[in-house]
């Protein structure tokens, strides 16, 4: 049996930008990318923790090091610049293998949205 279960989770980043004439997505800087174990174009879950705003779409590549978290087309309207987020990913997995499991959480600086070494 397969079930799905977090992959990844990028916890309480900042939204830099908010582009409502973009095509649709999230832009996310390229190092909370590869921390998170995100890929390009993969379908997210973005929580807002000041509105409460759920809403999914798909990844885009942001400029690395940059703390970029853009929310791009229709999203633009669930968030303003400066709400606090929270970015999940989803897997399905095996059942037998999810005991054994361990998603990549990612904790970076709210204020920067960078990478906290």
């Amino acid at each position: 049996m397969m079930i799905e279960i977090l992959k990844s989770k990028i916890h309480r980043v900042s939204v830099t930008e908010a582009d409502l004439n973009y095509v649709g997505s999230i832009t996310i800087d390229e190092d909370l990318m590869e921390a998170a174990g995100l890929v390009e174009n993969e379908k997210v879950q973005v929580v807002n923790i000041n509105n409460g705003e759920r809403l999914e779409t798909y990844v885009i590549k942001g400029e690395r090091g940059t703390g970029q978290i853009g929310m791009n087309g229709p999203a633009a309207r669930k968030v303003a610049i400066g709400d606090i987020i929270i970015i999940i990913s989803y897997a399905m997995i095996d059942a037998a293998e999810a005991g054994t499991f361990k998603p990549r959480l990612v904790f970076p600086d709210t204020l920067t949205n960078k990478l906290i070494t």
